[in-house]
């Protein structure tokens, strides 16, 4: 109720009678489009605008991370600036931002244009999480690590944080990459049904970290707040001494070495 509505309608009266009972409801107004098709490609212009804001972002940490230098270090820097606009890398899934995009470049290319910026956007951002297993392989043959048979242990299944939504979700993409290694993954999600991922992935899910095994390979691929409010001392209970970690979302501890996106 505290977002402005676009609203529209196949007829100027069908238009009026929705957008009157949106502003019975939606306590800021909203904005009635002259037409469905102006409304429909509003809805996907957001999201597509976010997908490549987002894209940047990981194309530059992807760039950051051959420099040696923090991503979010930068970002915190460059955000004093009043017109830098705060995005964060990471993993693009969900049922808006990783879809609309394709709604609108297939509608292109059949009208013979094709869209090079919004298909360059998608593909770094589906590149991710092949880019994160590929640090986690890289880094576990520099530590001679045995890369076939290791556990890692992957924090996080939804497509965002605090929701348990996991339609589209990017991390089944790290568990499909890891499993192609030879890699066993455990995934945790405190959040999300393991029933309904089981029988839309046929994966087991756990609501929570297993204590009694230390993790040559962590990756945290959801920011959960459960994950997080762990300590330092959490940390070191469930990873092993020399062990890799690949935090996406930079939500460990700065003195705990680790692969930051």
């Amino acid at each position: 109720t505290n977002i402005k509505k676009i609203t529209s309608g196949s007829t100027p009266e069908i238009a009026d009678l929705v957008d009157d009972l949106y502003n019975e409801i939606i306590h800021v107004g909203t904005h009635k489009a002259p037409s469905i098709k102006v409304a429909e490609a509003a809805k996907v212009i957001e999201n597509t605008q976010r997908d490549l804001n987002i894209a940047l972002i990981n194309e530059l940490a992807f760039i950051f991370n051959k420099l040696g230098i923090s991503t979010f270090e930068v970002l915190r820097a460059a955000g004093t600036k009043w017109n830098f606009l705060d995005f964060k890398p990471g993993l693009v899934g969900g049922h808006c931002i990783g879809i609309d995009p394709y709604y609108l470049t297939y509608k292109a290319k059949s009208l013979g244009y094709y869209p090079k910026v919004v298909l360059s956007g998608r593909e770094i951002n589906d590149s991710v999480s092949k880019w994160v297993v590929e640090q986690m392989v890289i880094n576990l043959a520099r530590k001679k690590i045995p890369i076939g048979g290791t556990d890692v242990l992957i924090l996080g299944f939804s497509f965002k944080e605090n929701c348990n939504d996991f339609r589209n979700t990017k991390v089944i993409d790290i568990i499909e990459n890891v499993k192609s290694y030879g890699i066993n993954p455990i995934i945790v999600d405190p959040i999300v049904d393991k029933e309904e991922a089981f029988n839309e992935y046929k994966i087991n899910i756990f609501n929570k970290i297993p204590t009694k095994k230390k993790f040559k390979a962590i990756i945290i691929a959801v920011s959960h707040t459960q994950f997080k409010l762990l300590e330092k001392s959490d940390w070191e209970r469930i990873k092993s001494p020399n062990s890799v970690l690949i935090d996406i979302k930079n939500i460990l501890p700065n003195d705990i070495e680790a692969i930051r996106l």
